[in-house]
């Protein structure tokens, strides 16, 4: 048996397997899109039919596959936007530009996001922040997010709070979890609207279900506080857990506070030791 025979005999075996799953959504695509909207559609692009899933990113073992389908689909600009996220996934940068400048050229949204974030040389023309622009009117959540962070910040644009948080709102709208997390930030603060602990918790939760850092240290905090909530001391650790492993400093130093929640300190205000339970 050949490596060349294998790997065709992989790529049927993929293909009957892909087709029989959506053989009741596939709308007459063919089996190249439809192998190539599985392997590789983003769950944010707003050019993604509702009744397909999504990955987030491209797992390892599928990039191969994704580039050889994406590259054959055709009917619809989203193909090219996805083979521009397999070629980003396989590192190989200059053939995803090139494959988001298609898609953006036929109106993308997320392609026009991705190519801003991408291309160094817009970024030095000026174009980065009118591809952000487009790519925001468009509908796309990382774009409207971007936007967001620069009227919140002042950042080449006028400082605006209410536009901030009318963009964050869209890109959260959109399930952009960074998104959640400044919105939840804006909410907390009273930034650009109203002030609402219950309605910033529900965001740091939202949030922290999709592995956002700030928001699962919020989410502690908001838990362990009783704050917009019950108080929650098992939650708190469990977000605060959570945070750690994926790298959180702040969460580390907030699970030994709860271990050694009292202090002791000398007549002269200096600490002596930490009582722990």
């Amino acid at each position: 048996m050949t490596a060349a025979w294998l790997k065709i005999s992989i790529y049927s075996a993929l293909s009957f397997a892909v087709l029989a799953t959506y053989s009741g959504s596939a709308n007459g695509q063919s089996a190249d899109a439809v192998l190539c909207d599985r392997l590789a559609a983003y769950p944010s692009d707003p050019d993604k039919p509702a009744d397909i899933k999504g990955v987030l990113s491209i797992a390892p073992g599928d990039i191969e596959t994704a580039i050889k389908f994406c590259k054959q689909a055709k009917g619809s600009r989203r193909f090219s936007f996805q083979l521009g996220r397999a070629y980003e996934a396989n590192g190989d940068t200059q053939a995803a530009i090139a494959a988001y400048r298609k898609a953006s050229g036929q109106g993308s949204a997320s392609a026009m996001s991705r190519l801003a974030s991408l291309d160094k040389a817009g970024a030095q023309s000026g174009e980065t922040r009118k591809m952000f622009e487009r790519a925001a009117q468009g509908g796309d959540p990382v774009a409207l997010n971007n936007m967001g962070m620069a009227y919140a910040t002042g950042d080449g644009v006028p400082l605006d709070y209410t536009k901030a948080r009318s963009l964050f709102q869209q890109a959260a709208d959109g399930n952009n979890a960074d998104a959640m997390f400044q919105l939840g930030m804006m909410t907390e603060q009273g930034d650009g609207g109203p002030k609402d602990d219950a309605a910033a918790r529900a965001l740091y939760e939202k949030a922290a279900a999709r592995d956002q850092i700030g928001a699962l240290e919020r989410a502690g905090d908001f838990a362990l506080a009783g704050r917009g909530g019950p108080k929650d001391e098992a939650a708190a650790k469990r977000y605060y857990e959570k945070a750690a492993a994926l790298g959180s400093d702040d969460a580390k130093a907030a699970l030994n506070r709860m271990k050694c929640p009292y202090t002791i300190k000398a007549k002269n205000g200096q600490r002596v030791t930490d009582l722990c339970f």
